[in-house]
């Protein structure tokens, strides 16, 4: 992303702007602008880790500066309403009335708002504004980062640890959203992320246990780069469930054989191999790329701790390599930008990140080098795949929270 473009994204963001643009709007905003809050959610980028985390596995995410913000007002209606800045789109729902599902984008709010609700959590209901510098439906989180920044709208008052929460509770809470109300079976890594993110660093999570801790990432030389295939992923209507499925047939098929596997997380190469003879061909192949990815996160954050960016490369490919061949949720689209971004010098490691089935690749990249990656994927992508990508430069950010 360059300067200009970084100064672009600040003004969308800019607090006083959406406050701004919600007093316009809003009659409460504009008489009491002390009322007004501004919250705040990250988008993440996996560095490794894919199809882990659902399987109580490990994962590598960072919250980065790409992000949803809400400008609110709060009500004693028990109504929301949100406006996108971008487009004009309203939608909103009753509090006491959260309707069924309606496949749109304020599902994400009112599913929040039911998990919550259902926890027994004081809600309250509000008028909003909303910019976004995340690209939608992208693999960059976008769906979990409006689950929190609604969190921290919804809640009255807007503080988590006021109602006994901590933010790991709260990333559950909305995980449940987006499992139980909008229908997507993901784990828990987008929302922790979007919840628990720290500048400068990635975090190492456990799946199972839910321990984390701050991974530093080596990039005074270095940066983290998005590059965004423009075909977006469409997760309703993907196989993403249907790799959980597998998942799990794999897990039954194994413990036949050993009835302490609960997951894929207790099974290592030799247990697989094993119960090879018990499965399809596909699942074997399934739990072959969520065993070996596991390890791969274990290795790569070794590797950064060391500042061995030659190991991570190695580790990048090898994992979209699994993710493409193994687990089946690449695309040409991807592997056409995975393929650009390992040909030119300077870049250290490229892989797709997300559940894939279109989205964006990860690259980490000499800062000397990010122009010349710049200039080889909107010159050669387009010519190979007919797409029009996007290429963004991204820093490590801070969890969820309110505007100060």
């Amino acid at each position: 992303m360059t300067s200009g473009s970084r100064v672009a994204a600040g003004d969308v963001l800019d607090a006083d702007r959406l406050r701004a643009a919600l007093a316009e709007r809003e009659p409460a905003a504009k008489a009491a602008p002390s009322a007004v809050r501004v919250v705040r959610a990250p988008g993440r980028v996996n560095l490794i880790g894919e199809h882990t985390d659902y399987n109580e596995g490990y994962v590598l995410p960072v919250a980065i500066d790409l992000e949803i913000r809400l400008a609110v007002v709060p009500t004693d209606d028990r109504r929301v309403e949100i406006t996108l800045l971008a487009d004009g789109d309203k939608a909103g729902f009753d509090l006491d009335h959260i309707p069924e599902r309606s496949d749109r984008w304020i599902d994400y709010v009112a599913g929040t708002a039911w998990s919550l609700a259902d926890e027994g959590l004081q809600l309250r209901g509000f008028r909003a504004v909303l910019a976004s510098t995340l690209p939608m439906q992208s693999g960059l989180s976008s769906s979990a980062a409006l689950e929190l920044a609604s969190a921290w709208a919804l809640l009255d008052p807007p503080d988590p640890t006021a109602h006994g929460l901590d933010r790991m509770t709260l990333a559950r809470l909305c995980q449940r959203a987006e499992n139980e109300y909008v229908g997507v079976k993901s784990g828990l890594m987008d929302q922790a992320a979007s919840s628990l993110g720290r500048a400068r660093s990635a975090m190492l999570l456990d799946c199972r246990s839910l321990d984390h801790r701050a991974v530093p990432l080596p990039l005074l030389h270095h940066a983290i780069v998005v590059c965004d295939t423009g075909s977006p992923r469409r997760l309703q209507a993907s196989e993403y469930n249907k790799r959980r499925e597998e998942c799990e047939r794999a897990v039954r098929a194994i413990g036949d054989r050993d009835p302490s596997v609960k997951s894929l997380r207790d099974v290592d190469l030799d247990k697989l191999i094993a119960a090879r003879f018990g499965m399809d061909e596909r699942t074997f192949r399934r739990a072959e790329h969520v065993v070996r990815e596991n390890d791969r996160v274990l290795e790569a954050v070794v590797a950064l701790e060391a500042g061995d960016l030659d190991t991570v490369g190695r580790l990048f490919a090898q994992s979209h390599a699994s993710l493409r061949d193994l687990y089946e949720v690449s695309s040409p689209e991807l592997d056409a930008l995975v393929e650009i971004a390992t040909a030119v010098p300077g870049v250290v490691g490229a892989r797709m990140t997300g559940a894939g089935f279109g989205g964006c690749t990860v690259n980490i990249v000499a800062r000397t080098a990010i122009d010349r990656l710049r200039q080889a994927v909107e010159t050669e992508y387009p010519a190979r795949t007919g797409g029009r990508p996007r290429v963004f430069e991204v820093e490590p950010a801070d969890g969820a929270g309110v505007v100060r």
